[in-house]
């Protein structure tokens, strides 16, 4: 019996000849990515020597720059932890700053055909490029930088067959939000994006999609591997060996859907959860916001600063309402600079940040207050995600948020592109 993309990466780093649902693993991990979240609240249990110092990177994202003396302690922690244990892949607030999940994309962090490992829920945002990437515990990311191995238990797998092309207007965003909609959550499930309308997506459309599949709940969530994919990792990582994985032809899958591209519309998810629970923007355009938001490891990338600056290229942000938009990383925030991008967002009204999860997770640069209203193209729309549980946040891509900020209402982008 053949097997999917996921089953024959699992194989492989398990050294097995083949793997199926049902079966627990023990993996090798290429990568294990430690964040600030690991030395909070003395979650960090440090081994006597990690399993191999040029495997493991660590990236400050969630609360960088430090804002507290109890933050800044968090990061003087991953220094020392960093000296200590020989790490010099290490992207601290002076350089290479920006969102773990951006850092591994700007990289190359994620090779085709390997494992990576993470402690944030985003972790699969790096199976955009064909890699069995996943959020894991506090303990068994201990685990893993002692041993470099971790495990897994192998589920079924729903295939997703892309056909047509992504029209300019929509974004990942809208891609997801379509499936999260029409098939509801994929909890003990991995899936698969395939077919001919990827090859037209750019890393970046990918790597939103990937990122939003912790919203549906997947196991993994993977890409196939084809020559865009592997440039992109060739440019960032020339010397590293990879092996991309391609599922069988008599793979067996829980259920294989078509999605046809170019037939979506601009989609907007009502608050408190994107599960079943999105309706065309049109359906929202009468909903009033205080604040929009672009950026998060899912749209803080150069192309939604692109979508962005071309909808409020000429417009001012709506009387009353606030826009901000954070970069995925330093390096974006740079090119976005180089082309004008935030020349057009600040000459229209809004704020621009430095690269951190702040506002996505409520922490800072954007936390909402009791009864407002935020139109945002992060990740997540939980009560009391971004602050307050007493204030309401809507989910679409940059260009839907783009287009909210000028009107004051929420309002189709395809108006203004």
């Amino acid at each position: 019996m053949g097997m999917t993309m996921i089953e024959k990466i699992l194989a492989r780093a398990a050294g097995l000849p083949a793997v199926a649902p049902g079966d627990v693993v023990t993996v090798g991990v290429e990568t294990a990515v430690v964040i600030d979240q690991n030395f909070m609240h003395n979650r960090m249990r440090e081994p006597k020597r990690v399993w191999d110092p040029d495997k493991v990177v660590i990236m400050l994202d969630h609360i960088a720059p430090a804002d507290t003396p109890m933050r800044a302690n968090i990061h003087k922690a991953a220094r020392k932890f960093a000296e200590k244990q020989g790490i010099t892949q290490f992207h601290d607030v002076n350089g290479g700053l920006g969102i773990c999940h951006q850092l591994v994309a700007d990289y190359g962090y994620a090779l085709p055909g390997s494992v990576l490992a993470c402690v944030d829920s985003h972790t699969c945002s790096a199976g955009a490029f064909n890699c069995a990437a996943r959020g894991i515990g506090h303990p068994e990311m201990a685990y893993v930088l002692a041993t470099g191995r971790t495990w897994f238990p192998v589920v079924e797998t729903v295939r997703y067959e892309f056909v047509s092309e992504l029209p300019r207007v929509l974004n990942g965003k809208d891609v997801i939000l379509h499936i999260a909609n029409t098939y509801g959550d994929h909890a003990m499930q991995n899936v698969e994006f395939v077919g001919p309308g990827v090859a037209a997506m750019s890393m970046n459309t990918r790597r939103t999609i990937a990122t939003m599949c912790a919203e549906i709940s997947t196991e993994f969530a993977v890409f196939e591997a084809d020559e865009r994919c592997i440039e992109h990792v060739r440019s960032r990582s020339p010397d590293a060996a990879f092996e991309p994985q391609a599922a069988d032809a008599d793979a067996v899958y829980a259920d294989v859907r078509t999605v046809d591209l170019g037939a979506l519309e601009p989609l907007v998810a009502f608050p408190d959860t994107v599960v079943r629970n999105s309706r065309p923007v049109s359906e929202a355009a009468n909903v009033r916001i205080d604040q929009a938001f672009i950026g998060s490891c899912a749209n803080g990338t150069l192309d939604d600063f692109e979508a962005a600056a071309t909808v409020l290229k000429g417009r001012k942000i709506a009387r009353g309402t606030r826009l901000i938009v954070t970069p995925g990383s330093q390096a974006v925030l740079l090119e976005a600079t180089r082309r004008g991008y935030v020349e057009t967002l600040l000459e229209a009204g809004a704020v621009v940040t430095n690269s951190t999860c702040g506002a996505c997770c409520g922490y800072s640069n954007g936390v909402l207050g009791a009864g407002e209203v935020c139109i945002t193209a992060s990740t997540r729309n939980f009560k009391g995600r971004m602050g307050s549980p007493e204030a309401s946040i809507y989910l679409a891509s940059p260009a839907t948020v783009a287009a909210s900020a000028v009107r004051g209402f929420i309002a189709d982008p395809r108006d203004m592109m």
